[in-house]
C-alpha cells in the first residue's frame, strides 16, 4: 500500500481516540485522519479538526454542529470540513470519508452500525467499543476475515499473545483481569449508601462515566466477557475472570 493509511477516529475526543490521535501526529507519513466523530465534546473536537484537517467530521445533534462550525471559523479552518450529525452521521464519517480503517472507540450500541457497514464495505476496523459484539457479536464475526483488530486492553493483549490471530485451535482458556473497583470488598450495608460520585471514582483507571460505572459494578468484565467469547471462539466456561486489585496485570 502506497502512501499514508487513511483512517477514521469515532469518539476521536475520548482516552482511545486521543490516544490514536497522538499516534497519528508522531507517524504522520504513515497515518492520515480523513474522518473524526465525537458526541458532544465540540470544543476538543474542534482543536482536533484545526489540527489533521479531516474531510468529514461528525457530532451529535444540529446544536453541536452550529457550535462547531462557529468554532472552526474562529480556528481559522479552511476550508471546512462536511459536519454531519447523528447516527448517519457517524455511518458516514466511517466509510465515506475514505477511510481505508476505522478506529471504533465510540461508547454504547451507537458503535453496532458503523462497525458492521465498514465491515460489511472491506474495510479494516480497530474495534474498541464492545458493545457491538455483546449486541451483535455473532453477526459481526461472519463479516470479519482478517479486517478486524481488537484494540482494548485486554482484548488487545490477548490478540497479541496469540499472534495477530483471533482464532488459535490451541487456545484452551482465557483468563481476564479485573481490578474490582472501587467497592472490592464492601459490605450489603456499606453499598446502601453508595453515591455517583463514589461510583466514578475508579481506584484504577481515569474513564469515562458510563465505563466507570459499569465497573464499579462488575457489569463492564461480564460485558468484556461476551466480548472475548465472539472474538476468540471460547465457549463462557473456558473464559475466567480473576480479581487483580493492583492491575499490574491488564
Amino acid at each position: 500500500m502506497s502512501g499514508p493509511i487513511k483512517i477514521s477516529v469515532l469518539g476521536a475526543t475520548g482516552s482511545i481516540g486521543r490516544s490514536t490521535l497522538s499516534l497519528a501526529k508522531a507517524f504522520e507519513d504513515r497515518l492520515e485522519v480523513v474522518g473524526l466523530a465525537a458526541k458532544t465534546s465540540v470544543e476538543a473536537l474542534a482543536w482536533q479538526t484545526r489540527l489533521f484537517r479531516p474531510k468529514v467530521v461528525s457530532v451529535e445533534g444540529e446544536e453541536h454542529r452550529k457550535k462547531l462550525l462557529g468554532l472552526l471559523k474562529e480556528l481559522s479552518v479552511s476550508p471546512l470540513p462536511e459536519v454531519l450529525i447523528g447516527p448517519d452521521g457517524l455511518v458516514a464519517t466511517a466509510v465515506q470519508s475514505g477511510a481505508q480503517a476505522v478506529i471504533s472507540a465510540v461508547v454504547g450500541a451507537c458503535g453496532l452500525r458503523p462497525a458492521w457497514i465498514a465491515l460489511e464495505k472491506g474495510l479494516k476496523v480497530a474495534l474498541a467499543n464492545k458493545e457491538s459484539l455483546v449486541l451483535g457479536g455473532e453477526l459481526i464475526m461472519k463479516k470479519v476475515g482478517s479486517n478486524l483488530t481488537p484494540v482494548d486492553s485486554e482484548h488487545s493483549a490477548i490478540f497479541q499473545a496469540l499472534g495477530g490471530k483471533l482464532r488459535r485451535p490451541e487456545l484452551r482458556r482465557i483468563i481476564l483481569t479485573a481490578s474490582g473497583g472501587p467497592f472490592r470488598g464492601w459490605s450489603s450495608g456499606q453499598l446502601q449508601k453508595v453515591t455517583r460520585r463514589m461510583a466514578l471514582n475508579h481506584p484504577t483507571w481515569s474513564m469515562g462515566p458510563k465505563i466507570s460505572c459499569d465497573s464499579a459494578t462488575m457489569m463492564n468484565k461480564g460485558l468484556e466477557v461476551i466480548e472475548a467469547h465472539h472474538l476468540f471462539g471460547l465457549d463462557y466456561d473456558r473464559i475466567e475472570v480473576v480479581v487483580h486489585s493492583a492491575s499490574l496485570v491488564h
